[in-house]
């Protein structure tokens, strides 16, 4: 029942759209109207609005790694083991994509899947950032560099440590955020993906 119950409150966690609610602080149209209609960190930057962009990814970042804290440091006292701490990181991801109190319209999650990252390990946070910085920095595309950065996150998990259930959740989280990429995907291959730093059309 502690399992449950903490997982449910990652979910909770998870469903705070901090692109919408930080769009609203700043009197900002809503990010699911305009750009790709996602409700994250590079559409909110489409309004050149960077201040807004860089709270919203701080917001989403933090909300995935305080999740995965909450159950690493307190689970323990409520029998949440290994197991726990897993299923707390996979849903607050499953809050970030499906928020319950948006209507379960949300994001891609890569920010979320960042901070959740960073909580399990540093190390394992920090390469798959960097990879993400590599590849934007060389295509200007954010949807590329989170595409890779989510195909090689659990190949650093495994190279740094086994087979267990975090391992089975960074790969559950790294196959959805490619599903919620699908048009990128799209895009890509097609030419029309919008680059980093774009602003939204009128």
């Amino acid at each position: 029942m502690n399992t449950v119950l903490f997982a449910v409150g990652a979910y909770l966690i998870g469903s705070i759209s901090f692109a919408v609610v930080v769009s609203k602080l700043f009197r900002l149209d809503d990010p699911r109207s305009y750009g790709s209609k996602n409700p994250g960190a590079t559409n909110v930057l489409r309004t050149g609005n960077k201040k807004a962009a860089i709270l919203t990814l701080l917001g989403d970042g933090a909300k995935g790694f305080v999740a995965v804290w909450l159950a690493q440091h307190f689970g323990p006292a409520y029998g949440i083991g290994e197991t726990g701490v897993a299923l707390a990181a996979i849903a607050v991801f499953l809050g970030h994509l499906w928020p319950v109190f948006f209507r379960f319209v949300g994001g891609k999650g890569v920010a979320t899947a960042l901070g959740i990252l960073l909580a399990v390990n540093g190390w394992l946070g920090l390469a798959t950032l960097a990879t993400w910085l590599i590849i934007a920095y060389a295509f200007r595309y954010s949807s590329l560099a989170a595409l890779i950065a989510a195909v090689f996150a659990p190949f650093f998990y495994l190279l740094m440590f086994e087979v267990d259930a975090m391992l089975l959740a960074i790969t559950a989280m790294s196959v959805l955020l490619i599903a919620r990429h699908r048009k990128n995907i799209a895009n890509l291959l097609s030419g029309k993906e919008t680059r980093i730093g774009s602003k939204k059309k009128s």
